[in-house]
């Protein structure tokens, strides 16, 4: 597929994956939808990538969303008119929503508004530079917000949700505050970020696919469960996984090589 709106490159096991539309502040269209889905069932059937770093053209935003001007126009519009038929747009933006469980290393900047937490509630480590900001404003503009804040809540306590979501344009969260409610794992310079991302999807990329895929999806299909079956699935999980991920690697030789691990 040769894609308009997002930039992939595969090396080395890692796919780096670039929202490429700064002018219009990298917000999605009908195109962009389309050549996600294409994306993440390429990626979730390429064994040669064992994990993805998502990102978004140098500007202001990571992404704002929608873009509601073009989606406007005829043909390009993202929810179908009948509403029997109408489906969520933004379930072909997610990973997991189109069952791709290679971990995605999610590198914010700028804005991240409405829309972007489609992809955002959908990846497995998101980090952010120091000039990220995270908002809803669908409330200010009359829009009942539900799709996004629901998918945030699964990464962000309640309260924190809600006033983000009822406050809309009036209010930002920024990158400490982000840090703060466990929204994102670390916060860095602008100039540092992409480094960063691509150096933590290439340490995940080193490690067993088999092993990585299978915990991915293991505890992301968890929280469709009560615990109690959840944990039973997961033992599941483990005896499937396990022969592979240990054959996919020397354990033995690992053990003698002792290294040193910092979360930062």
């Amino acid at each position: 597929m040769q894609f308009e709106t997002i930039i992939v490159d595969k090396s080395g096991h890692v796919a780096t994956v670039t929202i490429n539309r700064p002018d219009a502040l990298n917000s999605f269209t009908k195109t962009m939808l389309e050549e996600f889905e294409f994306l993440w069932k390429d990626i979730a059937e390429d064994d040669s990538v064992h994990a993805v770093v998502l990102r978004a053209a140098p500007g202001r935003a990571f992404s704002t969303g929608a873009d509601v001007k073009l989606t406007r126009e005829p043909g390009q519009e993202i929810m179908h008119d009948n509403v029997w038929t109408a489906e969520d747009p933004g379930d072909k933006l997610g990973p997991k929503a189109n069952r791709c469980w290679k971990p995605v290393i999610t590198a914010v900047h700028g804005m991240a508004a409405g829309g972007a937490f489609y992809w955002i509630n959908e990846s497995d480590i998101i980090i952010a530079s120091e000039d990220a900001t995270f908002f809803d404003p669908h409330v200010t503009y009359g829009l009942t917000a539900a799709l996004e804040p629901i998918g945030a809540t699964y990464r962000m306590p309640l309260g924190d949700v809600l006033r983000m979501a009822l406050l809309g344009n009036d209010e930002r969260i920024s990158a400490a505050s982000a840090l703060r409610m466990g929204l994102v794992s670390e916060v860095l310079p602008l100039d540092q970020l992409w480094a960063r991302a691509d150096e933590l999807a290439r340490t995940i990329a080193a490690k067993p696919p088999a092993a990585t895929q299978g915990t991915v999806r293991a505890i992301w299909e968890s929280l469709d469960l009560p615990r109690t079956m959840a944990l039973q699935v997961g033992l599941k999980y483990c005896q499937i996984g396990n022969p592979i991920g240990t054959a996919q690697v020397d354990r033995f030789d690992i053990m003698g090589k002792p290294k040193k691990y910092e979360i930062r």
